[in-house]
């Protein structure tokens, strides 16, 4: 099987600035997503580095009415000595992301009839909205609307498969599946409240498996959340690790 990195992985958005140090991608269609507008490191930056792009970043998303600083550091390096005590007095929140791959084989075979799986058409896409703005709530009622105009983007375009689960009829989950050049992903997978610890995570993943048995999937994981566990008794396996930063700016 391929090494794969977070660059196979799937970024929403543009790639506006490139330098020896880092990339900067901007989005400006849905500029309250943090995770569309943002500083790439390419190597561990110094503190001078990190304080000079900080510097930069702040007025670039000054003048797009953007209220954030996002920076993410290259695979498996972690931020130490004046650089990590620099960002941890500046208020930033600090975590990780980790990256799995599984062999579509390796998935446990799984069936449940009280669970129905499809792609999402014309006729469930208003169900998938539904679910997905419940989900986005989490992040603000303006973050939920403008995701709605992302996900009917996304489901116009090729390189998405939108997925829904009903759980005896009822709407109870989805997932988003990125088709990338060498690797497909599982993104965006969401399972109502009262319908968890019922196997439609799992449901959902086996329709990626089935669809795409002849392709790795990856999967990126909050490397400080439970649902990473679960990934591992399901075979998938650890690839790599990328710590993040985000601050508020009022």
């Amino acid at each position: 099987m391929e090494q794969f990195t977070f660059k196979h992985t799937n970024t929403i958005g543009h790639l506006i600035e490139g330098n020896e140090l880092y990339d900067q991608y901007h989005y400006p269609e849905m500029p309250i997503r943090y995770d569309s507008s943002f500083i790439e490191f390419r190597r561990m930056p110094t503190l001078a580095d990190f304080q000079q792009a900080e510097q930069y970043l702040t007025a670039f998303h000054q003048q797009h009415d953007q209220h954030h600083l996002r920076f993410y550091f290259a695979d498996n390096q972690k931020p130490a000595g004046d650089l990590l005590e620099y960002i941890s007095h500046q208020n930033y929140d600090i975590g990780f992301m980790e990256l799995y791959v599984i062999n579509p084989l390796d998935f446990p075979h799984i069936i449940n009839t009280d669970i129905t799986i499809e792609e999402v058409t014309d006729i469930t896409l208003d169900d998938y909205l539904k679910l997905q703005y419940e989900a986005d709530m989490e992040f603000g009622e303006t973050f939920a609307k403008q995701k709605v105009g992302l996900n009917k983007h996304q489901f116009e375009a090729n390189q998405y498969v939108q997925v829904i689960a009903y759980y005896h009829g009822d709407p109870a989950g989805t997932m988003d599946i990125y088709v990338g050049e060498k690797a497909v992903e599982i993104e965006n997978l969401e399972v109502r409240s009262e319908f968890q610890r019922k196997g439609i995570g799992s449901q959902l993943q086996r329709y990626a498996m089935d669809r795409y048995h002849d392709s790795a999937i990856l999967l990126i994981a909050d490397g400080e959340d439970t649902p990473r566990e679960m990934y591992q008794k399901q075979n998938y396996r650890y690839l790599s690790y990328k710590y993040e930063l985000l601050k508020i700016v009022k």
